[in-house]
């Protein structure tokens, strides 16, 4: 925002008017007072006095007296036993009043006479702003990570809604436009909002990160595949949307919204303030997908494809965490402490070798293969440069010529191979002769048996058939199948364990 008056919404004022009533007679500081009960010391108390009073509201009993707060307490208490704690109700419900939460007045019906009336037996209900205002606390308590999404399945029905309101606009039904219309903006803020819940999430996992790095694992796989889900989807309906968009504005757009004003229903807006609020709506939803720079869109697939990077990059930083032990901020965070600890100079310049290595250079002379190549008067800029070992920069050893190196024999290895080796041509040479025997044909092949008829499969194909092998075990054993294929009427189906094998004009046989 550009200045401090921006932050401020035009539409709560600072002062009430005279003629305002209701919600409208509620200044910025009322408003402020409403969520004093969720700071107060009581603030358990307040708050499940609230729930009893949401309890009545919702089983119809709008005005409550003390004692009937004090039985939906108790039914709630079976229910939930912490809301037994509430003590006394009635400084609470004064408390409440006085901050405008609950409205306060005379109940004359349970007065007998006059002096009854006089002792002030009070009823309670909620107002409208203190409803709102419990409403957004109780938000709050139950919010969860699973309302920060982003939602990609909600772009068909975008698409989907702006066509009918081109259709609706183009056909002057006024009361489908502004179902239409109306429709459109709650779904458009209610992405926005998911959007926004679900970056501030990624802060709070990254966050989370630094303390508990199993959280973020746990979920990174969901969370990329998520993103990317989404971000396919944007991009592939973005542009459909722009034209749908512009395909609705060409119907009219005055006209639409003049439709929408008259079939909105708000009894204390004029139908200039109307106009002025579809209008409104109207620029947003153009806002969001037809602008062809910087639209909501864009904006949002920007923000997506940045948060898939932060993701990555966060993992790369768990895993190099996971692989040493510790991260590499917390190391240079542990050798900056190190740094400043240090008594004097000469402290801080070896911890610094020790920690670097880097110390005086190592000063080598080595001669060229064949000195007089090249003339004593060439500078060392000019002369070919000299070939130096690699042990011989690293540790200034010459390297020495050795032989070659002892061959490790690992034979429980060798042993474990070669047993898994007989093993399977064991089964091959099983699998080889079940096919001879069995044939291929009114029954489904095992695994082994499929293995070994698409090999000879393979070979004989390789020949270009009608043509026969003889197929022998790697071992060189007797035991061996021959695999003809010969032509045939009409195709023919061999079952196997991974489906059927469909041959058109050739038949299989398998011979011992």
């Amino acid at each position: 925002m550009s200045d401090e008056s921006d932050a401020l919404d035009p539409d709560v004022p600072e002062s009430v008017d005279e003629g305002a009533f209701g919600i409208d007679a509620f200044s910025l500081d009322d408003r402020l007072r409403l969520f004093h009960f969720a700071a107060a010391e009581k603030r358990h108390e307040y708050l499940w006095l609230l729930r009893a009073f949401d309890r009545g509201r919702a089983n119809y009993q709008v005005l409550l007296h003390a004692s009937d707060a004090v039985g939906l307490l108790e039914r709630l208490t079976a229910e939930h036993p912490v809301a037994g704690t509430v003590g006394e109700v009635q400084p609470l419900l004064d408390a409440l009043a006085e901050w405008q939460v609950l409205d306060r007045s005379y109940d004359g019906t349970r007065a007998a006479n006059l002096a009854e009336y006089r002792n002030r037996h009070y009823v309670y209900q909620f107002t409208q702003a203190g409803y709102r205002a419990y409403r957004a606390v109780e938000d709050v308590l139950g919010a969860s990570l699973e309302d920060a999404q982003l939602s990609r399945l909600v772009f068909p029905d975008i698409l989907g809604d702006l066509h009918a309101l081109a259709e609706a606009n183009a056909a002057g039904d006024g009361e489908e436009v502004y179902r239409k219309l109306g429709r459109l903006d709650s779904v458009l803020n209610e992405m926005a909002q998911r959007a926004a819940r679900f970056y501030l999430m990624l802060g709070d996992l990254a966050r989370t990160n630094d303390t508990r790095p199993e959280v973020f694992l746990a979920h990174k796989d969901t969370l990329l595949a998520h993103m990317r889900e989404f971000t396919a989807e944007l991009g592939r309906y973005a542009p459909l949307l722009a034209e749908a968009v512009e395909k609705a504005a060409a119907t009219g757009v005055d006209r639409m919204i003049e439709y929408a004003a008259e079939a909105d229903e708000r009894l204390f807006r004029s139908p200039a303030e109307r106009l002025a609020d579809w209008r409104h709506r109207w620029d947003g939803i153009v806002h969001w997908f037809a602008e062809r720079e910087h639209s909501e869109t864009e904006r949002l697939q920007d923000a997506t494809v940045t948060a898939i990077r932060s993701v990555l990059a966060l993992l790369r930083r768990v895993t190099e965490a996971r692989r040493g032990g510790v991260s590499r901020e917390s190391q240079l965070r542990h050798l900056a402490q190190w740094f400043t600890s240090c008594e004097s100079d000469e402290d801080a310049h070896a911890l610094f070798q020790a920690v670097f290595g880097l110390g005086a250079p190592r000063h080598i002379a080595v001669p060229y293969a064949d000195p007089e190549q090249i003339p004593g008067r060439t500078s060392w800029w000019e002369a070919e440069p000299v070939e130096l070992a690699r042990t011989l920069v690293q540790s200034g050893r010459t390297p020495a010529l050795h032989g070659p190196g002892r061959i490790e024999r690992n034979d429980d290895r060798r042993a474990l191979l070669r047993a898994e080796q007989l093993k399977e041509q064991a089964e091959r040479r099983g699998a080889a002769n079940a096919l001879a025997s069995d044939g291929v044909y009114g029954r489904t092949l095992d695994e082994p048996e499929t293995r070994a008829l698409l090999a000879l499969l393979d070979v004989a194909l390789a020949a270009r058939v009608p043509a026969s092998r003889l197929v022998t075990a790697a071992s060189g054993s007797a035991h061996g199948v021959r695999l003809t294929l010969t032509p045939a009427e009409g195709p023919t189906t061999v079952d196997t364990v991974r489906g059927r094998l469909h041959l058109d004009g050739l038949r299989l046989e398998v011979t011992a």
